[in-house]
């Protein structure tokens, strides 16, 4: 009994250790690893199984997942699960629903998405291209976020205002910055003298005539 015990005990302690070794440090995830996020729309078939990789990994705040794919598919990451189960964001809301899409519009062009993990719990990704076809066909992962070393300080930062362009005047054209006077320009004291004097000499004038 004795032994039994003192093996369990030694389970224990080395998952322990492996879950601390995890955690250490922040990790890039490939989806798919080599196989990448890839659909075959001839096939109809995924370039991976990319539920049973998922299971395979453990994902912790700060964590990276990068796609290795192209304008073909989308990267949808959500955290509504009926979202999910219905491949498609028509009734998703924009907090909890995220789309990534590399910024081209170019049909087949190459391209890496890299999706930062900043909440813990589960969270589910899915193509939803060719009206959430691909999704329907294996297109599709969830994950569990753990804790891990929680957000690093380049996650855990408020976005920055959005840019809020400078108005423009009637004819479209945009109006230059208009620069605030503090103190009056060189040689203010001048003109204003000259201004007395001018009126003292009209004074006189007057009073002459």
């Amino acid at each position: 009994m004795a032994p039994t015990r003192a093996m369990a005990l030694c389970l224990i302690v080395v998952a322990l250790l492996i879950n601390a070794a995890a955690a250490s440090s922040y990790s890039n995830h490939t989806v798919g690893g080599d196989a990448v996020w890839f659909f075959n729309p001839t096939t109809n078939k995924t370039s991976a199984d990319y539920n049973a990789w998922a299971a395979n990994r453990t994902f912790n705040l700060g964590d990276y997942l990068i796609f290795n794919t192209n304008t073909n598919q989308t990267v949808i990451q959500t955290y509504n699960k009926t979202t999910y189960n219905n491949c498609s964001m028509d009734d998703s809301l924009d907090t909890d629903t995220f789309q990534y899409d590399g910024g081209s519009n170019e049909f087949g062009s190459a391209v890496v998405i890299s999706v930062p993990l900043t909440i813990e719990g589960t969270q589910y990704y899915f193509s939803d291209a060719d009206d959430g076809e691909q999704c329907l066909h294996g297109m599709a992962f969830e994950i569990k976020v753990n804790h891990g070393l929680g957000l690093p300080p380049s996650l855990n930062q408020p976005p920055p205002p959005p840019y809020v362009p400078p108005p423009e005047s009637a004819d479209g054209v945009q109006t230059p910055p208009i620069t605030v006077v503090t103190s009056p320009p060189s040689g203010g004291m001048r003109t204003t003298a000259n201004f007395c004097w001018l009126l003292l000499v009209l004074v006189f004038i007057a009073f002459l005539a």
